[in-house]
């Protein structure tokens, strides 16, 4: 009898730190939005789903369009090329379940298949006071392989309510190339803004930021870039519905609302 009180005490006592345990786990912190690395470009493309252009009838003017296009996708082309990787990497955690490691850091871990090659990528999250501190490290194995690495860190509100990222260029470069600055508002990213901070580079100190907002041109770009001899501000709006919108450069434009109808084709400013 005496023997079987003991061992029902030693199964309750063993319940009970298990149970303790898995308190002291606590939650895993919830991932920021995958918009907090990715700004709209889609307005902005000079192609249609077919490959051709969006607009190439013969006499047709849409260099207010094309302006604004052709300096945002400066930007566009950053990401799709060396920031990629990472970038698909990050949209693919969200399907992952999370392991408890310790000290308040949790981890996703997960393969990436990009432009044909594969890569591992483990993410970590730490809880700290009121934020979540982020690191993704990512390996490529076989031929052009690299050793693990940290392509980019960063720190977010535990509400989840804004954050901020700094990528690094590549396994090769391993500096430090894109900060990003986001915001959240209910359901969606309210703004976000990428500043160039590569060192001993001219282009250094350039942004883009891109919010959305209840005008009628509900949409924006506020872009400071070096444009190969001089810094310029640009200032685009736009209606995320019918594509109608206008644009101004601190020079190019001599600082004048340039307009576009919903065929991207220029008009009067109303």
């Amino acid at each position: 009898m005496k023997k079987l009180l003991a061992l029902t005490l030693i199964l309750i006592l063993s319940a009970g730190l298990l149970s303790t345990c898995k308190k002291d786990n606590g939650t895993a912190p919830v991932l920021p939005p995958q918009e907090s690395l990715t700004i709209d470009f889609t307005n902005f493309s000079t192609l249609t789903k077919s490959g051709s252009p969006i607009i190439d009838n013969k006499g047709t003017n849409n260099s207010s369009w094309e302006f604004a296009a052709s300096v945002a996708l400066i930007w566009k082309g950053m990401i799709a090329t060396t920031l990629s990787v990472p970038v698909s990497a990050f949209k693919l955690a969200v399907d992952q379940d999370p392991v408890f490691l310790s000290n308040k850091t949790w981890q996703w871990s997960y393969s990436v298949s990009a432009v044909g090659v594969t890569y591992k990528a483990r993410l970590t999250g730490q809880i700290s006071g009121t934020d979540v501190l982020w690191k993704m490290y990512v390996t490529r194995e076989g031929t052009g392989g690299f050793s693990e690495f940290v392509w980019f860190e960063g720190t977010s509100k535990l509400d989840g309510s804004g954050g901020q990222w700094i990528l690094n260029q590549s396994a090769q470069v391993p500096e430090a190339y894109l900060q990003i600055d986001w915001t959240k508002t209910s359901t969606s990213v309210g703004s976000i803004k990428y500043t160039y901070i590569k060192n001993l580079d001219s282009f250094k100190s350039s942004y883009i930021e891109y919010g959305l907002t209840s005008a009628s041109l509900n949409a924006f770009y506020n872009i400071h870039y070096y444009n190969g001899t001089k810094f310029s501000d640009v200032n685009v709006e736009w209606n995320t519905t019918t594509f109608n919108g206008r644009v101004k450069s601190s020079d190019y434009l001599l600082g004048t609302w340039f307009c576009w109808d919903a065929n991207k084709v220029n008009t009067t400013c109303v």
